[in-house]
């Protein structure tokens, strides 16, 4: 059954879709393409290829473009508000390579609280939606997702930059959470309402902190100096060591996308260390099948 992990944090502009779309791409079997020559012992976390769902949960729908390299709206229709509201998802995954496959997202998922509370869903061509009130409003993807846990490995999860119905259904439905962080005020600010929220999900479904990511630091900067500090005092116990700066390959990945990219391995080179971070707190955890 697959392992479910969020990637999350009630605040924009953390890198949120953008490190969710190279951790799904990665672990469907990129870190094979982009590590083919190398020999050291850390290879051992990167020659294995899972099965992998991204779930975009954003209504923004910025995973949704960068994996399948088109408008998200180009899913009306055809996207993970659909496959939560009818309970059938299999209808409405999109295949990107053998291995990773996408639940996209568009404009209209964001009325996804609307429908919850009233069972109104607009634009929609499939018929009559019927709402699944087991668990209210918190539970609707977890239903959903009960559906084909069994085909896949890992589902990733991208939410959006408020703490919403799709923040909430998200890590209820999740195993694990990881949360992002770029070190600024208000980013600092939000951490601990996000971890109270993670711990309020924890009396539902036991969710586990994998730990919190470190994202668009430029290092130049006294002032990242100083927030990184403070998250390293607040959470010594969460913070993954690996740290990601700002970088323009990786800053130009949602134009260039992962196939026929030129600068893909220089784009993803700061996220192999942290991919080998992420594997290892999942073996320990005792929940990888390698």
């Amino acid at each position: 059954m697959a392992k479910v992990i969020t990637f999350g944090l009630q605040k924009g502009g953390v890198s949120k879709s953008t490190t969710t779309g190279i951790v799904a791409y990665l672990l469907s079997g990129g870190m094979q393409k982009i590590n083919k020559n190398d020999t050291s012992e850390s290879r051992e976390f990167y020659n294995k290829s899972y099965k992998v769902l991204a779930l975009d949960m954003d209504s923004q729908g910025n995973l949704t473009e960068l994996l399948t390299r088109q408008p998200a709206n180009n899913f009306l229709n055809n996207s993970i508000f659909e496959a939560i509201a009818y309970k059938e998802p299999e209808k409405f995954i999109h295949s990107i390579n053998d291995n990773l496959d996408i639940l996209p997202a568009n404009n209209f998922l964001a009325s996804f609280a609307k429908w919850i509370y009233t069972g109104n869903m607009p634009h929609t061509e499939h018929g009559e939606v019927f709402v699944d009130y087991e668990g209210i409003g918190i539970n609707q993807l977890n239903i959903m997702l009960e559906n084909i846990k069994d085909n896949y490995d890992f589902i990733i999860i991208d939410t959006p930059p408020a703490l919403s119905e799709q923040t909430t259904n998200a890590l209820i439905a999740s195993n694990y959470v990881v949360v992002l962080y770029e070190a600024s005020k208000f980013c600092y600010s939000a951490i601990p309402n996000f971890m109270e929220t993670i711990e309020h999900v924890r009396h539902f479904n036991g969710i586990k902190i994998l730990g919190v990511l470190r994202t668009l630091n430029d290092i130049r900067r006294k002032d990242t100096h100083f927030f990184n500090e403070l998250i390293e005092r607040d959470y010594p116990d969460l913070i993954f060591d690996t740290l990601i700066t700002r970088k323009a390959s990786t800053g130009r990945l949602p134009l260039n996308g992962f196939k026929n990219n030129n600068e893909l391995n220089d784009a993803l080179s700061q996220f192999k260390e942290f991919y080998k971070e992420f594997i290892m707190r999942l073996k320990e955890d005792g929940n990888n099948d390698e």
